[in-house]
């Protein structure tokens, strides 16, 4: 082994333990990798940064717009106006909703189309009175299963095809992927919808009002007294008084009978001042003991009072790993300040944490109730990363121009499809007419390129040719190839199969096929073999994160709503990357013959 392997294999070793770590973010992670290799003379400065011109990275990019525009145009509400008439059954709402969610991600990102479907599957299991646990963990693996299916479902099949083209074929078309991913998403939606729904966890208990949240009870009007001590102070410190016993919340404030909802923390208390709070019977009783506050007027949550707050709306979101939120505390980021917006209650593991809003350090897949005016909601939602999950009377969006976002799409897919625009070009080409054609906003195309994939795409191709270059793929190939003597192809396939799960598993799936296919290639060499049953292996592979939930997103942003654990994933995912494997190999072999007569 030279130097520069052993270079190569222990800057990919110190990588690997820093994304399994998750520590920092795996884009930082792979910038840090990409100045190591940099640093250590395996690639050449001019080169650095030459991946973020590469044709899957602007693929991705791409994609990542059609999919804002297939959303914006209410492509997907359309399905789910449908969904809402499934049946009550877990065996008819798991096939129905985990096929959709697999349609849905061959076409779009999907993280996604998981994101547009999750708020439907989790209002399907409150009214059913089920533990939304069923539904979860299936929709999650479902959107996995449905990547397969094209060239644009999941960065791992951009990548393979790149590096198809780079082996001196052309590279892998829009729907060269279908024949083997069709194969085994069916069977692996007919495992999930038959026997894999079954093995999921369902610890989460019935919720009673058809809510995660158990808030408070009352809203009430508080007058401050003209003696009161809090006379002149902030209203901050009078909520930070109160809340030493009990969590109280501020909705309005009452000035001269004009109201001014969401007032400003920092806003001076008069004498006459009447705070509407939404407060349980300890808070209640706070508000009179600690905050020298005369209760006035008190209703129940659907009384008068409540009607008057009717332009503030409720709203459920989880935090995902982009969110500002993670590592931070209302406090430190003076939500109500800067977005005008409560935290009213915050959920971890399928459970209501019970302690002070303000202690709180959010963390990725935290469930936020989130109050304020309508579109301040909105706007925060969207500025700190948040996905809505289900607010009170789930709003579906207005659909807008649908036949010509579909045109638009149709015309993408097709140029590529038939060859008559490389990949990278047609999808760039749709994307840009969404933008013209009025469906997505250029600030909206921007928003929706997730950089995080972006960077992390564009880091990683020069490492995995540095692991190339080396000849440290070969190594790992010669070492492989020794092994191929002792057992058939379909075992080789298997084994590569295998092994880039495991590492899907525990990084980036997109990471895992760029390390994985200098291999493939040069194993193939190696056996004097095609290179496309390899490659589709390590393709089908990479997107099989089923075992862990920080493989993938999906799995990761399923985990908090469902009231998952760790360990949770492997009982269906175990099983279900068996029958992935079992269908994939010999549909390989039978489409993609390493060995053609």
């Amino acid at each position: 082994m030279t130097t520069q392997q052993l270079l190569v294999f222990g800057v990919l070793a110190l990588t690997l333990a820093f994304f399994i770590w998750n520590r920092w973010r795996y884009d930082i992670v792979a910038m840090l990798a990409l100045l190591a290799v940099v640093l250590l003379g395996l690639v050449p400065p001019r080169e650095a940064f030459a991946g973020f011109g590469h044709p899957a990275v602007i693929m991705v990019a791409a994609v990542l717009v059609l999919s804002r525009g297939l959303t914006n145009a209410g492509v997907v509400d359309s399905v789910a106006r449908i969904l809402w008439r499934v049946g009550d059954s877990p065996a008819v709402q798991v096939p129905a909703l985990t096929g959709t969610v697999a349609l849905l991600s061959a076409f779009m990102n999907n993280i996604g189309a998981l994101a547009l479907l999750m708020p439907v599957a989790i209002t399907i299991s409150r009214r059913r009175g089920s533990p939304p646990s069923i539904l979860l963990m299936p929709l999650a693996f479902g959107s996995l299963l449905g990547g397969m299916l094209t060239l644009i479902g999941t960065p791992p099949n951009i990548i393979i095809s790149s590096y198809r083209e780079q082996a001196g074929l052309d590279a892998f078309r829009m729907f060269d992927f279908f024949p083997v991913g069709a194969g085994v998403a069916v069977v692996g939606l007919v495992f999930i919808s038959l026997i894999g729904w079954r093995l999921t966890p369902q610890r989460v208990k019935e919720v009673p009002k058809d809510d995660l949240f158990d808030i408070s009870d009352y809203i009430a009007e508080a007058e401050i007294s003209e003696d009161s001590k809090f006379v002149g102070s902030l209203i901050s410190e009078f909520v930070a008084a109160v809340q030493e016993d009990a969590e109280v919340l501020i909705l309005g404030l009452s000035r001269a009978g004009q109201w001014d909802w969401m007032p400003s923390m920092y806003g001076i208390l008069r004498g006459g001042d009447v705070l509407l709070v939404e407060a349980d019977h300890d808070g209640l009783q706070a508000l009179v003991d600690v905050g020298d506050a005369e209760v006035v007027g008190m209703a129940n949550r659907d009384d008068r009072v409540r009607q008057e707050v009717q332009e503030l709306d409720l709203r459920e979101v989880i935090i995902t790993a982009e969110s500002r939120l993670v590592g931070s505390t209302v406090t430190t980021l003076d939500l109500r300040k800067r977005y005008g917006v409560n935290i009213a209650a915050v959920a971890r593991q399928g459970g209501q944490l019970r302690r002070s809003i303000r202690t709180i350090r959010f963390e990725v897949g935290d469930i936020l109730l989130v109050q304020g005016l309508r579109d301040a909601v909105s706007i925060a939602c969207s500025e700190l990363s948040c996905l809505p999950l289900a607010d009170r009377g789930l709003r579906l969006r207005t659909p807008r121009g649908m036949p010509r976002t579909l045109s638009i799409f149709g015309a993408a897919l097709g140029l590529s499809a038939l060859g008559w625009l490389p990949a990278e070009v047609a999808l760039s080409a749709g994307a840009v007419a969404m933008v013209l054609a009025g469906v997505v906003s250029l600030q909206q195309a921007y928003k929706s390129i997730d950089l995080s994939i972006i960077i992390l795409l564009a880091a990683m191709i020069p490492i995995g040719q540095a692991l190339e270059t080396s000849g440290g793929a070969q190594l790992i190939a010669d070492g492989l190839s020794q092994v191929s003597t002792a057992t058939s192809t379909p075992g080789m396939l298997a084994i590569l199969m295998v092994g880039t799960m495991l590492l899907s598993n525990v990084v980036n799936n997109a990471a895992a096929a760029i390390l994985i296919a200098p291999i493939a290639l040069k194993l193939a060499s190696a056996m004097v073999a095609s290179p496309d049953p390899f490659l589709m292996a390590v393709a089908i592979a990479a997107s099989a994160a089923f075992l862990t939930p920080i493989g993938h997103q999906s799995c990761t942003l399923v985990m908090a709503p469902g009231g998952y654990q760790f360990g949770d994933y492997w009982r269906m995912g175990l099983p279900l990357s068996i029958v992935v494997i079992a269908t994939a190999v010999p549909l390989i072999l039978w489409i993609w013959p390493p060995f053609p007569v």
